[in-house]
């Protein structure tokens, strides 16, 4: 049976991932001053206990609390302009746990979560979720307001001009791959790689859909296209962590 690294794009992630996405964003997400703080995250003073299932669960909490960060006041202007905050029934102890859900919500288009058998649910987690889904309407109608208001035609337009060349300078960088050579040899590696339709190049100037190159100073290093990203992450080689994404 082929195993995986990767979930269905959109689909969302594990309890654990949200929790642990909402412990690094209630380190991280930006203090207003005292005048202005209309969104309230807590007592942030103890560090909080970080568990990582895999390297992929890392990588995707990370991105997800980075993510609620970045676009952190449009989430607050949705929860305050759609009335779903504040709530009596949810302490300020889960404000970051609501603002990370309620951002990958959003990005799902307001659709619901599958549901993934193999674990064992979080309460808080399943509890924000409902919540949530119950004023997907509201949320949504927040957000168009918003996009209005500022005439976006997608959430990222309504990030600073500096970070979304940021952003664009970043997605068009190629992937660095490590081979794991304590698990797999670099001919296997490249056998693998051919017979799943990826073709090596001399560099990356020669990069065209499927294909790849090995780093010039660093023979156990390859280079992949910045599309390939999911396709990648869905490999054998990386599930069995033979390949490490960069």
């Amino acid at each position: 049976e082929k195993r995986t690294m990767t979930l269905i794009e959109k689909n969302g992630y594990h309890d654990s991932v949200y929790m642990n996405a909402a412990k690094i964003f209630q380190g991280i997400h930006t203090e207003k001053s005292k005048d202005k703080i209309l969104v309230r995250y807590g007592d942030g003073s103890v560090t909080p206990m970080l568990t990582f299932k895999d390297e992929y669960s890392q990588r995707v909490s990370y991105g997800l609390a980075f993510n609620a960060l970045k676009y952190q006041d449009l989430l607050e202007e949705m929860l305050l302009d759609s009335c779903v905050y504040p709530c009596h029934s949810i302490p300020e102890e889960l404000t970051s746990l609501l603002v990370v859900m309620l951002y990958d919500l959003q990005d799902r288009k307001f659709r619901a979560r599958e549901g993934f058998d193999e674990e064992e649910p979080v309460p808080e987690v399943r509890k924000i979720e409902c919540y949530l889904y119950r004023f997907k309407t509201k949320l949504a109608a927040a957000l168009a307001r918003c996009r209005i208001k500022h005439d976006a035609l997608s959430i990222e337009y309504l990030l600073p001009e500096a970070i979304r060349e940021q952003q664009q300078r970043t997605s068009a960088l190629p992937l660095y791959v490590w081979i794991n050579t304590f698990k797999i040899s670099l001919e296997d590696v490249f056998g693998d790689l051919k017979n799943k339709g990826f073709t090596r190049v001399q560099s990356v100037s020669d990069f065209d859909c499927y294909t790849y190159c090995v780093d010039q100073h660093c023979p156990d290093v390859l280079v992949f296209p910045s599309s390939l990203k999911e396709e990648l992450l869905s490999l054998d080689l990386f599930a069995d962590s033979k390949l490490l994404l960069q």
